[in-house]
């Protein structure tokens, strides 16, 4: 069976849509309870030293639609500069930031319909 794709307006205008979804704050317990679902998980996205761009911004929106739940992967560097990127790429894919550890961070954006990730109630 094939995926749906983005409507016409591309990639952002899924985001968008998908972002008010996602803004909402994640408890404690649904946070732990995606952590271990994220543990065996590889890195989908990984930043190069051009850091965020566009097309990385794009490309994990679409990796996002696909899995829901997605680990990415950034340089090495400083720490509040790595906190920064995985921040802003969580805000502009509609994504919520369940955790950073070293220079991999999960992100989790909930599909529409089917939820593939079920999470516990707060």
């Amino acid at each position: 069976m094939e995926k749906p794709r983005p409507a016409a307006g591309g990639p952002s205008a899924s985001v968008s849509a998908a972002a008010s979804a996602a803004e909402h704050e994640l408890t404690e317990r649904q946070r732990r309870h995606l952590r271990g679902l994220a543990h065996a998980l590889k890195p989908v996205v990984r930043l190069g030293s051009a850091g965020l761009t566009e097309a990385v911004a794009s490309e994990t929106a679409r990796a996002l639609g696909d899995h829901e739940l997605i680990k990415v992967k950034a340089p090495g560097g400083d720490r509040a500069a790595r906190d920064e990127l995985f921040a802003e790429l969580a805000r502009r894919t509609g994504s919520a930031l369940v955790h950073r550890i070293g220079n991999v961070a999960v992100l989790y954006r909930p599909r529409a319909e089917p939820p593939g990730v079920v999470i516990p109630d707060r």
